[in-house]
């Protein structure tokens, strides 16, 4: 919230620096269009992107989070049903009893 309060300030400050060098007996109107970009876009935008970058950090580690504990759970399901299903993960089933050998 403290943020768009100065976000607010720094914007009006660079409008009116904008409007003093338009109205300017010296000043042009394409004077007034760079002060504001370069005394109030530019550099407003490096500092909210500045500031923003822990929130988007932990953003993506939350998102990282989640992907690795829905691929545990992926996991666990699809172990979970390959034991009840034996013969359903391609490999050959095992004999329960070992073949009879006549003794010579």
């Amino acid at each position: 919230m403290f943020i768009h309060l100065i976000v607010i300030g720094w914007l009006y400050v660079a409008l009116m620096m904008a409007v003093a060098e338009a109205t300017n007996t010296t000043g042009t109107v394409l004077g007034a269009i760079f002060t504001f970009l370069l005394y109030g876009l530019a550099p407003l935008a490096l500092v909210v992107y500045l500031m923003s970058t822990p929130a988007r950090r932990r953003a993506i580690k939350q998102r990282e989070a989640e992907a690795q504990e829905a691929a545990r759970r992926a996991a666990r399901a699809e172990e979970a049903a390959a034991s009840d299903l034996p013969d359903q993960r391609g490999e050959t089933p095992a004999d329960a009893v070992a073949p009879v050998r006549k003794e010579p």
